[in-house]
């Protein structure tokens, strides 16, 4: 996931891309904690890309707040 393109995004489909990952996430670790998880580094990845899209909404909402 690239920031170029989550920043091309809108703020509604920046929060449906948390919810969605957060999904997985939950997904992820419940595979991992039954042992069906192969690839470990699935559960890293996620985690990323969640802080990555929070990082840019926090940038939003601050930006926002300077306007103001």
């Amino acid at each position: 996931m690239k920031l170029a393109s989550l920043r091309e995004k809108s703020q509604e489909e920046l929060v449906q891309e948390v919810n969605e990952l957060t999904q997985e996430l939950f997904k992820l670790r419940f595979r991992h904690a039954t042992h069906q998880l192969e690839d470990n580094s699935q559960l890293r990845e996620v985690k990323r890309n969640i802080a990555r899209v929070k990082t840019i909404l926090r940038e939003r909402e601050l930006e926002a707040q300077r306007k103001a």
